[in-house]
């Protein structure tokens, strides 16, 4: 049960805050794709308003700027999610240690925690695959956004940790 437990801690505080947090921003950071309020309902089906949003241009742009927030709180909105949404400079990711011999001496443990890395860079691969796949259109859309929420580290080719807006990378912790 301690294993599961601990599991379960470990899975909350680092992949499952990732995939929530570090994905907000590309999402939510456009105001259309997901306003933070509706001031009012979209049109019923007949009406005056909802007439103009099916003839679309500068009239269905009107009608659904009404129903959105003000910008103040847009703005107010889209800049909390962009703080929630950036990696720290110093950022250590899962399976990643400056100094292992430092963490433990114990031979067996620093074992298992470079096995564990070397797993997360073959998960790694396994996405880049995936979205590379034709066969798996659907990973990236129609934006050709490819799916990165999971992806286990920032890190590019030349293996400098991402910072920022990457919507990327598995923190060890939360880190808000």
């Amino acid at each position: 049960r301690l294993a599961r437990a601990c599991t379960t801690v470990i899975w909350v505080a680092s992949a499952l805050h990732a995939a929530v947090n570090f994905g907000q921003y590309p999402y939510a950071g456009y105001l259309p794709n997901r306003p933070t309020v509706s001031r009012r309902p979209m049109p019923e089906p007949g009406s005056d308003d909802y007439k103009k949003l099916e003839a679309g241009q500068k009239e269905a742009d009107a009608v659904f700027i009404r129903t959105i927030t003000s910008q103040f709180q847009t703005i107010l909105g889209i800049s909390l999610i962009e703080i929630l949404s950036k990696h720290s400079s110093d950022e250590v990711y899962l399976g990643q240690r400056d100094e292992p011999e430092r963490w433990t001496s114990d031979a067996r443990a620093l074992d298992a925690f470079r096995r564990f890395g070397s797993r997360l860079v073959e998960i790694e691969k396994r996405i880049r695959t995936m979205n590379d796949s034709p066969t798996l259109k659907n990973r990236k859309g129609p934006v050709e956004m490819p799916y990165m929420l999971l992806y286990p580290n920032t890190s590019d080719v030349t293996g400098e940790k991402g910072e920022g807006l990457t919507a990327m990378g598995i923190p060890n912790s939360i880190s808000i």
